[in-house]
């Protein structure tokens, strides 16, 4: 690009990026035809013709006039629930876990004995989308393996651990 094709210091953005490619075109023979550069011109000149006519006066509008009136709920603490209610959620029992490597993981078959990290008798951890909401211990409901719970996190901490 030669002097001549740099903008001058006072330049906008949009300007330099014209005359830069102004300059690439006619490097490239691509400026004979005429008509692309007079769409691009007139492009320039629609964008600079919107920007000179927007006023320099605009102001935000301040934040307090978009904050609502809180409930009666919020104003006391209290989490308003009802929005959560009907959202379904993942309910897991975990006997207890381990790490083997890939090696012994390629060797399982039919038969196979995996030691656990809990002891027989330990309680169950029950899990609510992978998170530890109560401990219980396996019983038999009508022919179904079920859970009864014996230690339950408190709901304020259980909504706490879900969020």
């Amino acid at each position: 690009m030669s002097e001549e094709d740099v903008p001058p210091e006072g330049g906008s953005e949009d300007e330099k990026l014209a005359s830069e490619w102004e300059a690439a075109m006619e490097e490239s023979g691509d400026s004979e035809g005429g008509g692309v550069e007079d769409e691009w011109a007139a492009a320039m000149a629609e964008a600079d013709a919107i920007d000179k006519s927007a006023p320099d006066d605009i102001q935000s509008a301040p934040l307090e006039s978009f904050e609502a009136t809180p409930s009666p709920q919020q104003a006391t603490g209290a989490p308003d629930l009802d929005v959560i209610l009907d959202i379904p959620v993942t309910i897991s029992m975990e006997v207890g876990n381990t790490s083997i490597p890939i090696r012994n993981l390629l060797q399982l078959n039919q038969g196979s004995v995996i030691e656990l990290d809990r002891l027989a008798g330990e309680p169950l951890d029950v899990l609510i989308n992978g998170t530890l909401i109560a401990h219980g211990e396996v019983v038999m409901v009508n022919d179904k393996f079920g859970i009864r719970l014996t230690d339950v996190v408190s709901p304020t901490e259980r909504i706490r651990r879900l969020s």
